[in-house]
């Protein structure tokens, strides 16, 4: 019995002799922090540059992170069942960009009582207990484009805004800024601001189409265009490719893509307002685990804005922007 004793108590030792140092904590050391990022979706490049943004952090912090949103952006039972389960799972904290700004209201009070701090990314909630609230300044974001769209109209014309969906706070500040800034210039009618695309290319292609039809955009009665995400922006270039509207009615879009891009360099967009959603997603996991660790965190931080268009694509700082390196951070 005691040789047998002596064994196992050998195979242990040796077992965790030959255990990797990650494998085995140091006595009294803390566990290393968990956080949870939760995007709007993860098809669109914006989510893509948010994660590699995230990343970033994580490894500068030295954080476990988890990645996991919704496949599309109408799925608002997958988001709200994903931090049910990043509760149940007892993550150290949560960074979500609501779907809703309502409907995500109860599971962020949720965590937060149950000790799971949430810190707020992108979109905005209409109320809830979190930590803090990292995002652009979408409506003056929208302002941007409005008063762009009115430069180039250059005087009197009739414009349109292709919303996004209902619900969400992020574009519904941009198309509430970008109505104020038109509406301030005398001679800018606005023929149509309650259209929304929906949160594919697919339906705001069609949602597009029919608005430029439905307000006979052909023959002048539509001369500039407003969208304010990734995918309405694709959808209405479609839309304008497909009426053979290109050039001929000013198109100011919000987000950016390889296509949407490329749309502006040719001159199909005429302006694009980009966010910064690498920074974006870099300060949403740093804010987070500074409140885990105690310090002062701001209720609200500006990651900014810019209308950028053929004059300025070329410069550095755009580029970075445009054209992160995604394969440093999220691989091939």
């Amino acid at each position: 019995m005691r040789r047998r004793v002596f064994g196992l108590v050998v195979l242990g030792a040796l077992a965790l002799a030959c255990s990797k140092p990650s494998e085995r904590a140091a006595p009294g050391a803390p566990a290393k922090l968990r956080i949870a990022v939760i995007p709007k979706g993860t098809t669109h490049e914006f989510w893509k540059s948010v994660h590699a943004g995230a990343v970033k952090a994580s490894r500068e912090l030295d954080v476990e992170l988890v990645w996991k949103g919704p496949l599309k952006e109408d799925d608002l039972k997958s988001q709200i069942d994903l931090v049910q389960s990043f509760i149940a799972q007892r993550v150290s904290g949560l960074a979500l960009a609501p779907l809703n700004d309502r409907a995500l209201i109860a599971s962020v009070d949720q965590a937060t009582a149950a000790g799971t701090p949430v810190v707020i990314f992108d979109s905005a909630l209409s109320g809830g207990k979190f930590a803090s609230f990292v995002a652009t300044d979408n409506r003056a974001a929208g302002r941007m484009a409005g008063e762009r769209l009115a430069s180039l109209l250059g005087g009197p014309g009739k414009v349109a805004v292709l919303r996004y969906q209902e619900g969400s706070a992020s574009t519904r500040e941009r198309e509430e800024g970008f109505l104020e800034a038109v509406r301030a210039r005398p001679g800018i009618e606005i023929v149509s601001d309650n259209q929304y695309g929906g949160a594919t290319t697919e339906s705001a292609f069609s949602a597009g189409e029919s608005l430029l039809l439905a307000k006979s955009a052909a023959s002048g009665g539509i001369q500039g265009v407003f969208t304010p995400n990734e995918s309405t922006t694709f959808g209405m270039l479609l839309a304008l490719e497909k009426a053979k509207l290109v050039g001929k009615v000013k198109f100011v879009g919000f987000d950016a893509s390889d296509k949407l891009v490329k749309a502006l360099e040719s001159g199909s967009i005429d302006a694009l307002v980009l966010q910064n959603p690498f920074r974006m997603g870099y300060l949403a996991v740093t804010t987070l685990v500074e409140h885990l660790k105690g310090k002062p965190v701001s209720p609200r931080t500006d990651t900014g804005a810019q209308v950028v268009d053929r004059n300025n694509l070329a410069d550095p700082a755009v580029r970075e922007i445009v054209k992160p390196d995604l394969a440093k951070w999220l691989g091939p």
